[in-house]
């Protein structure tokens, strides 16, 4: 019989995925002493580690270490084998899967100090009455489990264009990267989001295949500054990328052995080419069907992600959702940061401190292209949209140590300012290493900073963050390299720094 009263419930949380948003709620919730179930029917660890950010991630790495040693000298410029590679990626994610796990088993036994509890059940969760769950392991009779509070943290999956089908051979996705025998002589990438750019780059760094690209927009990465873009955009014609902008995929199919997919522009002229592969990156779907959300009236938008009515909870007081299941933003650390979050709301009473609501405005992210690109709060267009008038510096590598010493000075450091106040606004990187970066800035826009806080700060040398510094002094006038003498390229030399205010807005 299904419980009637709280006392009767079997777990204080039952957590539906064991993905990002999933493993970091169910930890947070073990450090408040509750008793925690975890459903996971696939790969603990989610997108987040398998076929996702952390393979994906590796790849790059070693595309981007393999680019770096050619360029240099230093290194072979005999791309290695495909097999050494895959094995390289299966390692990584094994060796993150085997904490993960390794942390699951340890949490069975409660706590000494506060009687937190952790179980891990294999198998696929089900609603089937107000705080109850039947789950269907693979080999195994379902069965009921029941809990006060319950996390939907089931992630996303990709999303597969109509008439399009996955085969894992010639139409691929992200999924089936590692599956790969070998490198495909030719591959088309259908979608030029920054998953699908990022594939784009890590495949044509290697020199083993050729890229085309299918971009239904005038631009790479429309939702960045043009000026992050084209940095981008020549990367990849030197690396042959060939990007068919402002074309719509019209038809894909397989015809003798290879894929053939037309495109057409909104002129109607039509185009027709044929590669080895196409890995479809369109962007990802809810993977919330099935879960039974109609039996206890968990509301959904029309792509099956949840609506959330107040921060990280459903329309069902009891039930919350984090990460890809509500297809908000599409990050791991945003999912893990939302998990944590959704499990100190449910236990608010527990925590002896307020609660610190999520400031996406700070959210911070990285690009993983060549070169890379690394983000945190506004860039221009967004500044623009808001109508907040602001204050923008840039200035090449050229004028950064670090990036001199590397011997990578392509690309630039951006940062923008509040006009009136010089509260910071958001940077943007673009470079080797630009993750290194941002983490200061995102701290400082989370707490309210100021330029001053930035010109003031004892950074290491040589470091990234010192143009970071040097943009802010830009923007203060008290640079060490000033913009004045920098404004224009001479012959020799692209090093240009670039100083504009932008307050028209009222």
């Amino acid at each position: 019989s299904l419980p009637a009263r709280e006392h009767t419930y079997e777990y204080d949380l039952c957590v539906i995925g064991a993905g990002p948003a999933g493993y970091a709620a169910a930890m947070r919730a073990y450090d408040l002493g509750k008793k925690v179930l975890i459903v996971e029917g696939g790969k603990v660890g989610g997108a987040g580690v398998h076929d996702g950010a952390l393979s994906s991630k590796t790849l790059w790495h070693l595309a981007n270490d393999y680019a770096i040693y050619s360029s240099v000298g230093l290194g072979t410029t005999q791309a290695p084998s495909w097999d050494a590679i895959r094995n390289c990626l299966r390692s990584a994610t094994r060796e993150k899967t085997d904490i993960l796990e390794r942390q699951l088993r340890a949490l069975e036994t409660p706590s000494h100090v506060h009687g937190g509890q952790l179980f891990l059940q294999r198998g696929w969760a089900k609603f089937v009455a107000p705080h109850a769950i039947s789950i269907a392991p693979n080999d195994a009779l379902s069965f009921l489990a029941t809990a006060e509070n319950f996390l939907i943290a089931t992630g996303s999956k990709p999303r597969v264009p109509a008439g399009c089908t996955l085969d894992g051979h010639h139409f691929i996705s992200s999924d089936h990267v590692t599956e790969l025998s070998d490198f495909p002589k030719s591959m088309v990438i259908v979608g030029s989001g920054i998953v699908g750019c990022e594939f784009a780059s890590c495949f044509a760094t290697y020199g083993r295949t050729r890229i085309n690209m299918i971009d239904r927009r005038e631009r790479l990465l429309p939702f960045e500054d043009e000026d992050v873009a084209k940095v981008v955009e020549k990367n990849f014609d030197n690396l042959g990328v060939t990007v068919h902008h402002d074309m719509k995929l019209v038809s894909m199919s397989v015809v003798d052995g290879m894929v053939e997919y037309v495109i057409s522009n909104n002129k109607g002229r039509t185009e027709t080419h044929r590669v080895e592969k196409a890995l479809v990156s369109i962007g990802r779907d809810p993977c919330t069907a099935g879960l039974g959300l109609e039996t206890v009236g968990v509301k959904t938008k029309p792509d099956g992600s949840l609506e959330v009515v107040d921060n990280l909870r459903t329309s069902v007081p009891y039930i919350y959702a984090a990460g890809d299941a509500t297809v908000d933003v599409a990050l791991v650390n945003v999912a893990e940061l939302e998990g944590r979050s959704a499990v100190e709301l449910m236990y608010a009473k527990d925590l002896g401190h307020p609660i610190r609501p999520i400031r996406y405005e700070a959210l911070s992210t990285i690009m993983f292209l060549s070169p890379e690109v690394a983000c945190v709060g506004l860039n221009e267009q967004q500044a623009r949209q808001k109508k907040i008038p602001y204050r923008v510096a840039s200035l090449d590598n050229h004028f950064i140590n670090r990036y001199i010493a590397m011997r990578q000075t392509g690309g630039f450091i951006k940062l923008i300012a509040e006009a009136r106040s010089d509260k910071i606004l958001g940077v943007r990187v673009v470079g080797q290493e630009a993750s290194s970066a941002i983490h200061g800035v995102a701290m400082l826009i989370d707490r309210g900073g100021t330029l001053q806080d930035i010109d003031y700060c004892i950074h290491p040398h040589p470091a990234i963050t010192e143009g970071v510094q040097e943009a802010a002094r830009i923007l203060l006038g008290t640079s060490i390299h000033k913009p004045e003498v920098f404004e224009t390229c001479e012959a020799d030399s692209d090093a240009v720094i670039r100083y504009q205010c932008i307050n028209s807005y009222k």
